[in-house]
């Protein structure tokens, strides 16, 4: 096993950066898409319970997991242009150091860009939401507008937000299949979320979205 971090599932170097391969995403669940509608909540109270690794990969694809040999992805892109970066923040995820990763679709896998505990930055930069500061992990997604917009101009940024949403609802969706709670939350200062995630300077936050084992 190689890597700069100890993780369970890490088995590649790319240059100093540890890319840690996901398992395999289950396509064939046994929750109907009409249950998952009928059930899905904004849940802000969650369980001290770690989130399985498995749980993650499930909600990275379900993201934009790539679903077809052309690389088509499980949420529409205007262009097929995929203007969408997918954050995880780790906190209580079995099988990851707590830090900052990056989902790569193509491999399926996180690479790893900070260690460190980033919950209580990250919700104060959302105003304080204390749905971040509980949660096992946190899904940030971000948009690099160049993507879309150098095909459809200054249209390409409401598409790139319209994808945004895409993908923030397979996630609320794929976390009720799973037993999870999700909320989905946009307000925030996107410089300081960016800052924290290491964000490139053309990549924008466009949501955060907490995820854990619903507190009963």
């Amino acid at each position: 096993m190689t890597g700069t971090f100890h993780a369970i599932w890490a088995d590649v170097t790319i240059g100093e950066a540890a890319v840690i391969k996901l398992p395999d995403p289950d396509r064939e669940g046994s929750v109907p898409l009409e249950t998952t509608l009928q059930k899905r909540r904004s849940i802000r109270s969650f369980q001290e319970a770690p989130l399985p690794l498995p749980a993650v990969s499930q909600l990275l694809w379900a993201a934009q997991g790539i679903t077809d040999h052309r690389g088509f992805r499980t949420a529409p892109s205007a262009g097929a242009l995929y203007p969408l970066e997918i954050f995880v923040v780790a906190a209580n995820v079995s099988g990851l150091e707590n830090g900052i990763y990056l989902y790569k679709p193509a491999d399926h896998a996180l690479m790893f860009k900070a260690k460190g505990d980033y919950l209580q930055a990250l919700s104060q930069a959302a105003l304080g939401q204390d749905a971040i500061n509980h949660a096992p992990a946190v899904f940030v997604i971000g948009g690099i507008q160049q993507r879309t917009t150098g095909k459809y101009g200054e249209r390409g940024v409401l598409y790139m937000y319209m994808e945004s949403g895409h993908a923030a609802q397979n996630i609320c969706l794929q976390a009720v299949a799973l037993d999870l709670g999700s909320v989905t939350i946009g307000a925030f200062t996107d410089h300081q979320v960016a800052g924290i995630l290491k964000m490139g300077k053309n990549s924008s936050p466009l949501y955060i979205i907490p995820v854990g084992k619903t507190q009963r």
